[in-house]
């Protein structure tokens, strides 16, 4: 089947059944901004029924934030061959007529196998990516040579490059990302807020990070904290992940030495945790996952970028704004600018 029989397959009434989409790496913020990308295979085929191929990590939050658009989940695990082929077993159970594999920062081998493996008869990617060739770009049947770099294309637009290959686009007002909450979620945020601070603003700050290149350093932050209580600033809450307990433990050292409060939520669910952020005044980030959990509830930021690009990543519009170090090094990002950032995003 060549690239325009297969486009032109989907065309025809009732061909697409069932979708695939392997998204199966364990890093937060890329599938977050995949989100667009799912939403936009929803709306031009809204009778099929769509499977999302993703890590255990990333189970839970997608599983319940993108349900109007996902139908099923399929946990990839290879920790135990009885494992690797339950999932195939589970994967050649359906009959899939569309396979996408939304390839936007470097190429797996997996995904597109995983994709290839499921029979599915159109199967959608990427042949290059900034000049670098997809190996196994020969599994698939639709796909295009990109250049996001040298067009500085967010990686929302960038995913949904790829399904735009097949006609599945989203309005410009739509393209972004969404977490939808419940009122008892709503409820714990607001209750958490009230709870552990008796008025605004909120400085929310998340010193970690999943690559140490992009981990501002931890004193840093001390300083900038120091810098708001001397403007009178005196309700502090830091974000951690499991990943970031050292960095955090570092963090809470040095403000416990300034006599710094502070308040660190438990670890109970990105959800509840993206509830609490509803609330802050300014959630100042380190380029990682939770910044794209608090785009994900509008909330104000300030993020922060080194070796990788702001413009590719960061949330931005009036009350998102990001920080590019010149040198790719983050540590030359200072903190008067981080501060200055931080207080006109907060008056907006």
């Amino acid at each position: 089947m060549g690239k325009q029989t297969a486009v032109e397959k989907l065309s025809e009434p009732g061909f697409v059944k069932n979708i695939l989409i392997v998204r199966q790496h364990n890093q937060l913020g890329d599938m977050l901004c995949s989100v667009p990308l799912f939403e936009a295979l929803r709306t031009r085929f809204p009778e099929a029924g769509i499977t999302l191929v993703a890590s255990p990590m990333n189970y839970q939050i997608l599983f319940n934030d993108i349900n109007p658009f996902i139908d099923n989940v399929l946990v990839y695990e290879k920790s135990s061959l009885r494992k690797i082929s339950s999932f195939y077993k589970k994967l050649r159970s359906k009959k899939y007529q569309l396979g996408v594999v939304p390839s936007t920062v470097a190429f797996s081998r997996t995904s597109h196998i995983i994709n290839y493996l499921s029979g599915a008869p159109v199967r959608v990617g990427a042949a290059f990516i900034n000049g670098k060739k997809n190996k196994t770009g020969y599994l698939l049947n639709v796909s295009g040579v990109f250049n996001w770099d040298e067009e500085r294309k967010h990686q929302i637009e960038r995913n949904l490059d790829i399904g735009r290959q097949i006609g599945c686009d989203l309005p410009d007002d739509k393209r972004n990302i969404k977490l939808v909450l419940n009122k008892e979620e709503l409820d714990y945020g607001r209750k958490y807020i009230e709870t552990n601070f008796d008025s605004e603003p909120v400085i929310a700050v998340h010193p970690g990070a999943g690559k140490i290149p992009n981990q501002w350093d931890v004193k840093k932050f001390f300083e900038l904290f120091k810098m708001f209580r001397e403007k009178g600033y005196k309700n502090f809450l830091i974000t951690s992940g499991k990943i970031d307990k050292k960095i955090t433990n570092e963090l809470q050292s040095l403000l416990d030495s300034e006599n710094i409060k502070y308040s660190i939520p438990p670890n109970n669910g990105i959800r509840n945790e993206a509830a609490i952020l509803n609330h802050v005044s300014v959630y100042i980030t380190n380029d990682t996952g939770m910044m794209h959990v608090a785009a994900g509830v509008d909330a104000k930021i300030v993020s922060l970028f080194g070796p990788t690009n702001g413009f590719e990543w960061a949330p931005h519009d009036k009350t998102k704004v990001y920080i590019q170090s010149v040198s790719k090094d983050i540590n030359d990002i200072n903190v008067e600018d981080v501060f200055k950032k931080s207080i006109e995003i907060i008056s907006k």
